[in-house]
């Protein structure tokens, strides 16, 4: 079984690691599935988004002159279907929503920055107040505290 660069293959997850996913894809062959990779989300966890067993469409992207096999499953997926539908009939656009002007977004957006920057800063508070709690005592050096 050749494989080839542009290639849609079926594989199992056979491994995870911290920066990628090893897909098991038969005939003896494995390749690496980078973090980035995975999902067009941000991933911080892979475990999040695969275990090991796991059946998975991969696309091969890079096929090394050492045997080393580059995979991707976020383009392996098939396009979202707004981009389908725009393809399909070119005679009919999609709408898109009319922007909103500066005036209209301040009623709105002000209540909301306001609440989060209030919540922000009793946060960022309480952090330093138990920041200075705890470093207060292991300060060393001349004028330190003594009993």
């Amino acid at each position: 079984m050749s494989i080839e660069v542009g290639a849609k293959l079926k594989g199992k997850v056979s491994g995870i690691t911290n920066f990628g996913a090893f897909i098991d894809l038969g005939d003896k062959k494995t390749g690496l599935v980078h973090i980035s990779e995975i999902s067009n989300g941000f991933v911080k966890d892979i475990h999040d988004v695969l275990t090991v067993g796991d059946e998975v469409t991969v696309l091969v992207t890079s096929v090394g002159d050492d045997g080393k096999i580059g995979l991707s499953i976020r383009k392996a997926e098939d396009k979202p279907k707004e981009e389908k539908r725009e393809q399909g009939n070119t005679t009919h656009r999609p709408t898109q929503k009319k922007p909103q002007t500066r005036n209209q977004n301040a009623g709105n957006n002000k209540e909301d920055f306001d609440s989060l920057m209030n919540s922000f800063l009793k946060e960022s508070d309480d952090r330093l107040s138990s920041l200075r709690r705890n470093t207060e005592g292991k300060r060393g050096g001349r004028g330190g505290r003594r009993n």
